[in-house]
């Protein structure tokens, strides 16, 4: 895994290189040689290190010396240049200084700085010689020896020629897979079977294919895999759909083409990972969807490649089982060889079978792994929860080969990002926002030019492309369709923390205590145990390596350790806090001093921050709730700042009600790099500044007054204007408004939030013109704001969230002066006050409605018979 640490290093190398001044005549100018140097060598490592990752799986231990040796250098440039970067780039601001200031004692400083650097990397030099020496000296073969001539042995080869296999708990996917392979207007005749690995998509594709191909002139099916060699899946192809030896001898490609021009045929392509052996085979498989009905079947890990073969309609997307065709599955396989069934079992022993079955997450293929384990074992009490206890520390071997082929399939730069997903806690919803902004801030993503956009745009690649090849699942998706939020399967995460665990990248709590040489070198750790944490660091005081650190926790405490601590890398700091009644000390001013600290974020505490947090120069993302900062006249130093996320919540219990918070109040301190201001309260700041914020997309204002909304509002004398890049809008009032509330001038902005207005004087608001999703909370609807919201054009989803109705009868219908919702799909309500009735009496209104959420409701709503047909079941 070394290749994790050597693509940290270039990144970092990059984006030192993009963003460093290099002058000629200036002392840091010898700085880009050995920047540059660095740069080339790791990434000739990389290379190295991706040819000779295989001789290290066959078992040759010298290799894997050998690249533990690449580890931990690429792991100590990593350190040199993140301890010398804030000294680069205070060299750096010097831009127009140093000019001014090279003729005094501006240059000793940087020589010195610029001659310290110099001296590491002739250290790191002679440890790439030593490397090549030792290489060299004993004669490793690093190597895979790779025979053209050769094709290894695949278990998953022979599985596909094998015998019939139990498909259970597929039968649904059968069904429609069947009425689609069948059907005439079948686009492009493809079937595309997709889905994370071990869910079944080449047993479902057999069972498919061996029952159709009767009704097809002829068939053929073949095992593609990561290393397809075209020539010989064409030849396999051949043999079986009729191809005479001679001809396949002679001109073999023309041969096969026109022989499946005349027939009617189906072919199954199993496993393929990539497009390019697509757009091999296509050039002699006619085309699918013409008239004679030929099909094809396919099975890929990646969605994208279904679609790029068959379109978005080809694509089956299947999912784990559900519990009751898991324990079916299990059960068929515990008694594959004997006639015995739960019935001569023990209740315990079922309860715990049940178990296993349950941390198999559904997947077909770890079931089936453990059943012929469990196999092996006495059919005891003993036997079986041994077993059970030892499948939350590793997963089965079989079950990490078959993921680990997805793992190792992905581009070298986003293995690292794919590996975070293993410091959340199993079955954790995680913020795409969250990921993003952690992945820049490590500087696992980065871009040449050095544009945080680009970056941005970056890490939504990498993310989609997660999600496309089914090794992340999506939880919930923005207005826009865009992923708001998403999961890891638990065998999935289980695959990231021993591969985080064996390249150092990150440790569980479980891992790393007591391994003196982990705990030396730890860059990455995630806690979940108050006292597992505390007694680490108490044991541990000065993790000088650390980059990153996770806290999922019910109190606090780590703040009270932060005083002894020494964190001088750190880069990202998560705090999150189940017991949010627990009052925890100020956290200390030390915090103030990790000059490193890009992400922070602290969820569920109520504490006070100190004012040296806006010191923190570095910081780009600061997203907190519950917490206070003591000062919030404070102005930030950093500004790298793009995100400032402070949580609106309601405290049912009363124990909090002012919280104080920051918002730059002059021009000289605002961020100009500022995208995210959010929920901060009307008092600290002036709404006059923020059109200098040239760069916000998402605005949040709390406690909003009078003259706040009048300075907003387009028919007010003094109104400002938000920035033309602002997207998003959320305001939270105190009560009744007085004055108009106007923001129709806000073309950009396509969401809006308004919460907590008591009563709005009638005909006083008009809304930005091209909402997309509109949420009211806390607000009294009547009929006139309704008439509003029905005439947007654009909005596709309106949320209303303890909302009361004045009338009672909501009536979605067209009036006399138009449309009413022409673009709405989705209608929710949740906690509905004083609505009886909702209804639509016409036909035309509401055109594109799909989905309507009731959610919990304490009275029934009676819906008109067109609504109803959209109702989703809800559970209160």
């Amino acid at each position: 895994m070394a290749e994790i640490l050597l693509t940290a290093v270039i990144n970092k190398a990059v984006d030192i290189a993009g963003n460093l001044l290099f002058q000629e005549e200036m002392h840091l100018y010898s700085l880009k040689d050995d920047i540059d140097w660095l740069q080339r060598e790791m990434r000739r490592m990389q290379a190295y290190i991706d040819d000779a990752k295989d001789k290290a799986t066959e078992g040759d231990s010298r290799v894997k010396i050998l690249i533990k040796d690449i580890q931990e250098l690429a792991g100590d440039v990593e350190d040199l240049l993140d301890e010398f970067l804030p000294k680069i780039h205070q060299s750096n601001k010097c831009k127009g200084a140093i000019c001014c200031c090279l003729k005094t004692a501006c240059i000793p400083s940087h020589a010195s700085f610029a001659n310290e650097f110099a001296m590491e990397i002739k250290k790191i030099k002679k440890r790439v010689f030593d490397i090549d020496r030792a290489r060299t000296t004993y004669n490793i073969v690093d190597t895979s020896n790779n025979n053209s001539d050769c094709i290894p042995l695949d278990r998953r080869r022979l599985f596909l020629y094998a015998g019939e296999t139990e498909v259970i708990g597929l039968d649904d996917d059968f069904t429609v897979l069947q009425a689609k392979l069948l059907d005439q207007d079948l686009p492009y005749g493809v079937v595309s079977i997709v889905g994370m690995p071990g869910l079944g998509k080449t047993t479902l594709a057999k069972k498919l294919y061996r029952h159709v191909r009767d009704q097809f002139e002829c068939s053929g099916l073949v095992y593609v895999s990561q290393q397809p060699r075209g020539r010989e899946i064409l030849l396999d192809i051949a043999k079986q759909v009729g191809v005479t030896e001679e001809e396949r001898k002679d001109n073999l490609e023309d041969n096969l083409k026109s022989l499946l021009k005349t027939k009617r045929y189906v072919i199954l392509l199993d496993d393929i990972w990539d497009v390019e052996i697509w757009d091999y085979l296509k050039l002699y498989l006619p085309e699918c969807d013409s008239k004679i009905g030929s099909r094809i079947i396919l099975t890929s890990r990646n969605s994208n490649i279904g679609r790029y073969v068959g379109g978005d309609t080809s694509l089956h997307v299947l999912q784990p089982l559900d519990s009751k065709n898991s324990f079916e599955l299990f059960t068929t396989k515990i008694f594959h060889f004997d006639n015995n069934d739960w019935a001569s079992a023990s209740p315990n022993l079922v309860n715990i079978g049940r178990d296993i079955v349950g941390r198999c997450g559904g997947i077909p293929l770890a079931i089936v792994v453990t059943a012929g384990m469990l196999r092996a074992r006495e059919r005891t009490e003993h036997a079986w929860k041994r077993v059970s206890e030892s499948m939350g520390h590793k997963i089965h071997d079989e079950c990490a080969k078959v993921l680990a082929l997805s793992y190792n399939d992905l581009p070298i730069a986003s293995r690292p990002c794919f590996l975070y997903f293993g410091l959340y806690p199993e079955d954790h919803e995680i913020r795409a926002f969250d990921l993003k902004n952690m992945w820049i801030a490590e500087k696992l993503i980065v871009v040449n030019s050095g544009n945080r956009r680009e970056a941005e745009d970056l890490a939504d690649d990498v993310l989609y492309d997660l999600v496309s090849r089914n090794l992340i699942q999506v939880a919930k998706r923005t207005y826009d369709g865009r992923i708001s939020s998403c999961r890891i399967h638990d065998l999935l995460h289980s695959l990231c923390v021993e591969l985080g665990k064996e390249s150092n990248f990150f440790h569980t709590e479980h891992s790393v205590s007591g391994d003196p040489y982990n705990v030396a070198r730890l860059r990455r750790i995630t806690f979940y145990s108050d006292n597992v944490m505390n007694d680490f660091f108490r044991s541990n005081p000065k993790p000088k390596k650390l980059r990153a650190l996770f806290c999922f926790i019910e109190q606090p405490s780590i703040f009270s350790l932060m005083a002894r601590l020494e964190f001088k890398l750190l880069q990202v700091l998560v705090v999150v806090v189940s017991d949010i009644f627990f009052r925890s000390d100020t956290i200390p001013n030390i915090f103030g001093n990790m000059s490193c600290l890009r992400y922070l974020r602290l969820d569920g505490l109520f504490i006070k921050m100190p004012n040296s947090v806006v010191k923190l120069k570095c910081l780009e993302t600061l997203d907190v709730n519950y917490a206070r900062i003591g000062n919030p006249l404070a102005h930030w130093e950093s500004k790298q700042l793009r995100h400032l996320h402070y949580g609106l919540r309601i405290d049912n219990f009363g124990s909090f009600t002012n919280i104080s918070q920051f918002c730059p109040n002059n021009k000289s301190s605002l961020p100009n790099n500022l995208q995210t201001l959010m929920w901060l309260p009307d008092r600290f700041f002036q709404p006059r500044l923020l059109h200098l914020l040239i760069n916000l997309r998402k605005l949040g204002i709390q406690e909003v007054s009078d003259s706040t909304i009048n300075i907003l509002s387009v028919s007010s004398p003094v109104t400002i204007m938000l920035p033309n890049t602002l997207e998003v809008l959320k305001l939270s009032f105190l009560g009744q408004r007085k004055e108009q509330i106007n923001l129709s001038c806000y073309q950009n902005v396509v969401k809006l939030h308004l919460r907590n207005l008591s009563m709005i004087p009638s005909n006083s608001v008009a809304l930005p013109p091209n909402l997309v999703k509109l949420t009211l909370a806390n607000l009294k609807i009547d009929s006139h704001l309704l008439a509003v919201i029905k005439k947007l054009p654009k909005l596709r989803i309106l949320t209303m969230y303890i909302c009361g109705y004045n009338e009672g009868k909501m009536d979605l219908s067209s009036d006399v002066n138009g449309d009413s919702f022409p673009q709405l799909e989705v209608l929710r309500f949740v906690f509905p006050d004083q609505l009886f009735e909702v209804t639509c009496t016409d036909d035309f209104s509401v055109p594109k409605l799909n989905k309507v959420l009731l959610e919990d409701v304490r009275s029934d709503i009676r819906l008109s018979e067109r609504l109803a047909r959209f109702k989703i079941p809800n559970v209160a």
